[in-house]
């Protein structure tokens, strides 16, 4: 089971850098005072730092067989979570209080950037997100 959990981590890491890319393709500092982003570049950055952090311990733990490690992993993949979790709040208000943007070289209106996000692209990073913290957390109570 610890294996899936890394391939499921991997996974969720690959859907959050197709969502970091776009962010970062559409976030443009001349325009923040009309349409200011609503996820602060600490919180993401500290993130995706965490999550990268948290896959080298789980790496670690696959390696080295230690529990320790595991939940080490656990703990950091816990915090991961939160500002996941603090993301898609923000993210979903943008979703629902913004009108979809049309392409980039037509749009008239300027809108947040993660306003950009594809709903599906979303809600896999989620799923994934999800299924990645219950194996890991199964793998550290010695579950699988």
């Amino acid at each position: 089971m610890g294996v899936v959990a890394l391939f499921t981590w991997l996974a969720t890491i690959g859907g959050g850098l197709v969502l970091l890319v776009i962010w970062i393709i559409e976030y443009d500092r001349e325009f923040q005072s009309a349409a200011a982003t609503r996820l602060p570049v600490p919180v993401i950055s500290l993130h995706a730092i965490l999550g990268l952090g948290g896959l080298m311990l789980w790496v670690s733990y696959l390696l080295l067989d230690e529990e320790r490690l595991a939940w080490a992993a656990a703990c950091v993949l816990g915090a991961v979570a939160v500002l996941g979790l603090v993301m898609a709040s923000r993210w979903i208000t943008v979703y629902r209080t913004v009108a979809a943007p049309g392409p980039s070289l037509t749009r008239n209106t300027i809108v947040p950037p993660e306003r950009n996000f594809p709903l599906p692209a979303v809600i896999l990073h989620g799923l994934l997100a999800v299924t990645t913290v219950i194996l890991v957390l199964l793998t550290a109570l010695g579950v699988g």
